[in-house]
């Protein structure tokens, strides 16, 4: 299917282009930008609602500044899809996120206008103000830096870290804080409520705006008039409502908040805040799926809504004939409900993650036991520390990615100390379109390393339970992680009676000969796939589901490795530190000898994909593995 921009669009190719359309003009081209959103995104996919809301702000900014060389800073960037579009990728855009085609994020290597490469919230301050010290140092006077960053990262640590150093840094750079009230779920928290105070008490910053204004009639040049209006602002700030305290506290000079979608508005005072030097702080107030009614309406569910008829809104879904099975975050969501009613000591935690973790059931449910901290990884884990000092059973649901930023956390406040908190980690391995920022590739070896840790993968929907029914057993008394992947498990019948697992205890599947694979977690569906497959072939080979990384289970190992003479080790994880290290540490501790193959994630960053194209790139997915098997077996294998 072609889609054919509007004539305005069709025109511009770069900044440079847009930089020639009058500037009465700019309204129809943002229309036509956002049409072409809606167009490309509803047949082939993608986040939606967040580029719809910036639409204006991303043509005002390609307007006003000199990008490439003005360096602008995008936060996530889930958001940057109009940014893409303008800066010279209007012709590939229907690849976004498909395999080999263009990242869903600003990425580094892709085009010079993407400064910053994103996809974690809450970095695009410290990046762009590296940016404006390194333009100070090398004497760059003329070079502008812009970070763009949204309500709900701005409630994360770093983003506080990096506006505490930008205010005593002395160097020019702009931050633009896009408030539309919610990330990917609502947003939550005081700065939440301190933002809609600036938004609905605005006497301080229509002050401002009144001296601002006014100095700018006085027949004074402009740069002058600007200077003395921020003068005065400054002079006036005790007299008024305090509500731009917090920034200005930090020395950040703020300006708003004014309306993100008034594309005059926001050219003009952009060309405005050019002349003022020093950090600045520019607040919009902007609708999240702006032009799209359905998606201002639920801007939850049109984030990333998959494919979708633009004129009635039908979101299409795969129809089946037979029941198919869940979602492991949903068997996760049910499943704490179930085991909250009969342990009044579990609760539940997730940083910002309540639809994607599924924990929005039990918010729903049970409000005082189950919390969105916000974007707050770091604070989320030692949240769960200190309750859990208290005897209650916290179950901290962070995506594998996510659970990277609060790594001292979990060293620190909670391995330590032996805290028996329930670290839930979803989207583990391979997470697809997404790409390398979300992959859940390093959790195995980087939890392996810590002491006191217990570290699980469930096969199935079946283990995923039984893995949180022994977590919050009393006799279960350090940290216990449970790992697993996104989208759906294998049993469409998921909701088994639940049963405690011995701590450290795999399981032997099935026997066989001469070769055994040993797999751990979702991907051992993906071995008993290639054992059926060899099997027409005459190779037999045993299959352990290992279950537990950290306690190992030695005597299976034993078993397995005295038995059979050629191991494989199958993982969704880093094949550095993982399982396939874990095996191989344990049979030089002991002596083996055997021939052994480790499948899983490869060394080097993996790009974005469907989960089943990239599987099959790593060469763990069923037919990756059975052409290992082969290989081991002696059989010849034919590469087409």
């Amino acid at each position: 299917m072609t889609i054919t921009p509007g004539p305005l669009l069709q025109s511009v190719n770069n900044p440079e282009d847009l930089k020639k359309i009058p500037m009465e003009k700019l309204h129809e081209f943002c229309e036509e930008l956002r049409q072409f959103i809606i167009d490309v995104v509803s047949v082939h996919g993608g986040h939606f609602a967040a580029s719809l809301g910036v639409v204006e702000l991303t043509a005002a900014l390609h307007y006003v500044y000199n990008t490439p060389y003005d360096q602008l800073v995008w936060d996530v960037g889930h958001q940057a899809y109009g940014h893409k579009i303008i800066t010279g990728r209007k012709d590939s855009f229907e690849t976004n996120r498909k395999y080999g085609g263009l990242s869903g994020f600003p990425k580094r290597a892709e085009s010079e206008y993407d400064t910053f490469g994103v996809g974690h919230s809450s970095t695009s301050i410290s990046a762009a103000l590296g940016m404006a010290m390194a333009a100070k140092y090398k004497g760059e006077k003329d070079r502008k830096v812009v970070a763009v960053i949204g309500d709900g990262s701005m409630t994360a640590g770093m983003a506080f870290e990096a506006m505490n150093h930008a205010g005593v840094a002395n160097t020019d750079m702009l931050v633009i804080l896009n408030d539309n009230g919610i990330g990917i779920d609502p947003n939550v928290g005081a700065l939440k409520e301190y933002l809609t105070d600036i938004t609905i008490s605005p006497t301080y910053n229509k002050i401002k705006d009144d001296v601002w204004n006014a100095l700018g009639k006085l027949p004074v040049g402009k740069r002058f008039t600007r200077a003395m209006a921020h003068k005065l602002t400054e002079g006036i700030k005790g007299m008024v409502s305090s509500s731009a305290n917090l920034f200005e506290a930090l020395k950040l000079r703020y300006f708003g908040p004014i309306d993100g979608h008034n594309i005059s508005k926001l050219v003009d005072t952009l060309n405005d805040l050019k002349d003022i030097p020093g950090p600045k702080l520019l607040h919009i107030i902007t609708t999240k799926g702006k032009g799209y009614a359905l998606a201002e309406k639920d801007q939850t569910k049109w984030h990333a809504p998959g494919l979708f008829d633009k004129v009635t809104g039908e979101i299409y879904k795969k129809k089946f004939d037979t029941p198919q099975p869940p979602k492991y975050q949903d068997v996760f969501g049910k499943t704490i409900i179930e085991l909250a009613k009969k342990n009044d000591k579990i609760f539940g935690v997730t940083p910002a993650m309540p639809s994607g973790s599924s924990l929005k059931y039990m918010m729903e449910e049970m409000p005082d036991r189950a919390f969105d901290v916000g974007i707050c990884e770091q604070h989320a884990a030692t949240l769960s520390a200190g309750m859990a000092t208290q005897g209650l059973r916290v179950y901290c649901n962070i995506y594998s990615t996510f659970m990277q930023r609060a790594y001292d956390q979990v060293v620190h406040d909670i391995a330590i100390q032996k805290l028996p908190v329930v670290l839930c980690l979803d989207r583990a391995g391979l997470v697809g379109d997404d790409g390398p920022t979300h992959h859940g590739c390093y959790d195995i070896a980087y939890f392996r390393c810590i002491p006191n840790m217990i570290i699980s993968s469930p096969m199935n929907e079946a283990e995923l339970r039984n893995m949180m029914y022994t977590a919050q057993l009393e006799s279960t008394n350090l940290p216990f992680v449970i790992r697993y992947p996104r989208g759906e498990g294998m049993m469409a019948e998921w909701q088994t009676p639940m049963e405690a697992l011995e701590i450290g205890k795999g399981r032997k599947l099935k026997g066989g000969q001469d070769i055994a694979i040993l797999s751990f977690g979702h991907p051992g569906n993906f071995a008993a796939a290639a054992i059926r497959s060899v099997k027409q072939e005459g190779i037999d080979p045993a299959h352990y589901d290992i279950r537990f990384v950290k306690p190992l289970d030695e005597a299976l190992l034993h078993e397995a490795l005295s038995t059979y003479p050629k191991i494989i080790t199958v993982e969704d994880g880093t094949v550095v530190g993982g399982l396939g290290s874990a095996i191989l540490e344990f049979m030089a501790d002991h002596g083996y000898k055997n021939d052994i193959r480790i499948l899983g994630i490869p060394d080097r960053i993996v790009e974005h994909g469907s989960p089943k194209e990239l599987y099959r790139e790593c060469g763990y997915d069923a037919e990756g593995i059975a052409t290992a098997v082969r290989e081991m077996a002696g059989v010849k294998v034919t590469v087409f």
